[in-house]
């Protein structure tokens, strides 16, 4: 069991967290919940042993081993990907490798009765006995096992990681983690780069695979399937719930509900007791219950309603112009880059108002179709857009477009028409712009919050056709759920690139499916087809036992 005991964490004046203290037992399954600069990554990289708290601990068992994956992670080697995944048995490897060494010292020499000849047998003893303890594994067949299942392909590992994008990087950091088999697991943000088949298979690997896992996630549905717990940060201490996410939604909505009444029963009976003091203040007979009741006040501790959950902000597009019947039609549509077949012969037909999802692994050319559609590649085939099309598109690269010197407000100000620019900071503050950040200019923000605000111009400029690639990446839960909830009230079509099933689910009613250098049609939700998706997969593994 890992213990944390009275964390505290004070730096500039301002206290993060006080007091916080909870146990780690294994199997525990724990989501960390809680706002953008709660302090949850901060928390991890504490249990981590990776920062200080200013007072309290955390105690770990002197084998325990805790692996850490960071949100932003840079890697620089010259390793390739299965020496670099492999560098996760490095210990055991070293302890092989010595114990070669102490044999082979052994055999050489001949002053049996020394000492120090004595103090190399106690030596080659005590870590063979610690080598043949660890279990007999395969190391490359491991190796290749989590590779694979975190989406690599097998001419990938050769490969040099120095190839790889910083996303895919991140994988390999995963598979060294999953592969020490650590007693606990604390993961940031880990689904952010990931395909939706990479993501099932690490949710079946964290079930029925790992020890102790806490994970801070945006993904609904990832942590819903793998958590059992969940801990929230709140305004500096934390609760503690036994359920999963969804569960402890419903728990918290009761708790803030039994907060804000007992918040109004005391702010009434502290208006109340002022009242009474200010009436029969220099009242001599009442003298004794005005000094009782003003010392009562002065003692008494102010109770606190946690943060308010302002998701039931409704932003709404503007009317879409109206466009052709068929926006995009695609024929015999083929991309290659040198050798490099990304699709072949593709063909389909979007029509107006349908609400489509691009899925499929990660390089099997969702990007690459909609660039073919903004007419930004070439391409062999046909594609038309439909009459009247006005297109607004929204990718990680958005962000660059925006004028450096407006400030946030004026960014927003400057598309924001009609009743809606009476809400823009109502907007600013849901997309995580409070406060005094609604002044900052946009040179000065982070690449996230640069992502942020090109969502939000996007959402406020009339368009009949919205592509938008993986555009949940830098938002939080209650973020994704407004963006989610204007998207439904949407009239327009709909191409959404992305991995978030839950984001997906009751937004798109077809599927193509980007794979095997093609593009496949399904005409049902993103729920069906991934239900579809694990029969068909049964199936297969059927037939494989069958020869």
């Amino acid at each position: 069991m890992i213990s944390v005991d009275g964390l505290t964490l004070e730096f500039g004046g301002t206290t993060l967290f006080k007091d916080i203290s909870f146990s780690i037992n294994d199997k525990d399954r724990i989501a960390l919940m809680g706002k953008n600069g709660a302090g949850k990554s901060t928390l991890l990289k504490i249990i981590a042993g990776e920062r200080n708290a200013s007072r309290g601990r955390v105690s770990v068992p002197k084998e325990a081993v805790v692996a850490y994956l960071p949100q932003h992670l840079i890697t620089e080697n010259t390793r390739t990907v299965f020496e670099e995944a492999s560098m996760a048995f490095a210990s055991i490897f070293a302890m092989k490798h010595e114990i070669e060494n102490l044999n082979n010292q052994l055999s050489t020499r001949t002053d049996y009765e020394s000492e120090s000849y004595y103090k190399l047998i106690e030596q080659v003893s005590a870590l063979s006995e610690k080598y043949y303890t660890i279990e007999d594994i395969n190391f490359d067949a491991e190796v290749e096992k989590i590779l694979l299942g975190l989406g690599f392909l097998r001419e990938d590992f050769t490969r040099s990681t120095s190839e790889f994008s910083g996303g895919w990087r991140m994988r390999i950091e995963l598979a060294k983690i999953l592969l020490q088999k650590p007693d606990l697991i604390l993961l940031d943000e880990p689904t952010n780069h990931m395909d939706i088949e990479s993501v099932q298979w690490l949710e079946d690997f964290l079930i029925n695979s790992a020890k102790a896992v806490i994970v801070i996630s945006h993904d609904r549905a990832f942590i819903d399937n793998i958590t059992s717990r969940t801990i929230e940060m709140t305004m500096g201490r934390i609760y503690d719930y036994k359920v999963n996410y969804s569960s402890y939604l419903e728990l918290r909505k009761e708790r803030r509900e039994q907060q804000q009444k007992h918040y109004d029963e005391q702010q009434k009976m502290i208006a109340d007791n002022m009242d009474f003091i200010e009436r029969f203040r220099g009242t001599y007979s009442k003298t004794n219950q005005v000094q009782s009741r003003v010392k009562m006040l002065e003692k008494l501790e102010i109770l606190e309603v946690d943060e308010e959950d302002n998701s039931a902000l409704r932003l709404k597009f503007p009317p879409s112009p109206r466009s052709g019947s068929w926006p995009v039609i695609a024929e015999g549509l083929s991309k290659s880059y040198g050798d490099h077949n990304v699709f072949s012969n593709a063909s389909f037909s979007i029509e107006r108002g349908e609400r489509v999802a691009f899925v499929g692994k990660n390089g099997e050319g969702k990007s690459t179709m909609v660039k073919a559609i903004m007419g930004e590649i070439d391409f062999e085939g046909r594609l038309a857009l439909g009459h009247n099309v006005q297109i607004g598109y929204f990718a990680q690269n958005q962000a660059s477009l925006l004028d450096e010197e407006l400030t946030v407000f004026q960014t927003i100000d400057d598309v924001a028409k009609g009743d809606i620019r009476t809400k823009i900071k109502d907007i600013l503050g849901a997309f995580m712009f409070g406060g005094d950040n609604i002044t900052k200019k946009v040179k000065v923000l982070s690449g996230g919050e640069r992502t942020r605000l090109a969502m939000i111009k996007l959402l406020l400029e009339p368009v009949n056709l919205l592509i938008l690639d993986e555009p949940t990446n830098h938002l939080d839960m209650k973020t994704k759920d407004i963006l989610k909830s204007a998207l439904q009230d949407y009239d327009g079509t709909l191409i959404l690139v992305s991995h978030d099933r839950d984001f997906l689910d009751g937004l798109v009613n077809k599927v193509f499916e980007f794979g095997n250098k093609r593009v496949k049609e399904h005409l049902c939700g993103i729920k069906e087809f991934l239900e579809n998706k694990k029969l068909d997969n049964l199936k297969e593994l059927e037939r494989k036992n069958q020869k």
